[in-house]
């Protein structure tokens, strides 16, 4: 049998383990010093592009590092790892963060997506959101634990995991297809936008592209009531225009990304990755639920 066909588990729990290790000393290295070169090897796709941005940042605002560092530690971790053939292989890894209230509504979760596509390459953190308990489903896992990927053109969803970066950036420029549940990533994100571009003497455009290759691509996890988890990238473009005589406010942290010289615009680009459970195919669909989401600046332009 080829190796490149066999369905195997794609990580064995301990040395999942030791990947979560490995990325948190880096990560808190990295944040200790502002230096993105401490975790540039532990870090890829949405959030590599996320963290490394806001690390060059921070290392030329406070190029003696984070006076205000605190180790992140990751405790209890659940690791769900999908039985799948061929590379890339991933997993996903839920632990209990020393940034949340323990009960109540403060309490919540790291949800770390690893990625990697051979043997000889270390395991890279592709994914982060943090959910609450209640917003993290039952994955469906057979008889020995092991977890069942949902490829990127399945059709047992309501919507294919590789529709659905696209899909979502046409919601947040028009409203449609609405396929998405109201939250704050959806109606919530776009209400927000619709009222900064009102604000007086300044005109806000955005403009959001799906983002599917690479380390970008979306991830998916059946979960038990037949539908799926579903991790992906957006792409969004943010262009502040002042009156005439007026210049945009710009933060310290966007301005040590920036190109170019503002004058009277600035375009910023993000990062934006999200956590989308998807119905099983035959369900309500609009409910597609956006369940959480990063981002973060990733470059600036002046003009």
């Amino acid at each position: 049998m080829h190796g490149e066909l066999a369905v195997l588990p794609a990580v064995q729990r301990s040395e999942a383990a030791k990947a979560l290790a490995q990325f948190t000393d880096a990560y808190n290295a990295a944040d200790k010093a502002y230096d993105p070169a401490l975790d540039a090897n532990r870090v890829t796709g949405a959030l590599g592009a996320i963290n490394q941005a806001g690390l060059k940042a921070r290392s030329i605002t406070s190029p003696d590092g984070n006076a205000g560092h605190q180790d992140l530690e990751l405790t209890d971790p659940v690791f769900t790892i999908p039985k799948k053939a061929g590379w890339p292989r991933w997993f996903v890894a839920v632990a209990d963060s020393n940034r949340d209230r323990d009960s109540g509504p403060g309490d919540n979760s790291w949800v770390l997506v690893f990625l990697r596509h051979s043997v000889s390459e270390p395991w890279q953190a592709a994914y982060l959101t943090i959910l609450s308990p209640d917003e993290i489903p039952k994955f469906k896992t057979d008889k020995d634990g092991w977890a069942q990927p949902v490829p990127a053109d399945s059709t047992a969803t309501t919507v294919p995991p590789k529709e659905l970066s696209g899909q979502y950036a046409s919601y947040l420029k028009s409203g449609q297809p609405d396929t998405f549940a109201k939250g704050p990533h959806t109606d919530g994100w776009r209400a927000d936008r619709a009222k900064d571009a009102r604000l007086p003497g300044l005109t806000t455009q955005y403009i959001d592209q799906p983002v599917t290759g690479g380390d970008f691509e979306p991830l998916g996890l059946a979960t038990e009531d037949g539908g799926a988890l579903v991790f992906l990238t957006t792409r969004f473009f943010e262009r502040q225009t002042a009156a005439k005589g007026y210049r945009p406010k710009v933060s310290a942290d966007v301005a040590a990304l920036m190109t170019g010289e503002v004058t009277n615009t600035v375009t910023q680009e993000s990062v934006s990755s999200a956590a989308v459970y998807v119905p099983k195919r035959g369900a309500d669909p609009s409910q597609v639920i956006v369940a959480g989401r990063l981002q973060g600046i990733t470059g600036a332009k002046g003009s």
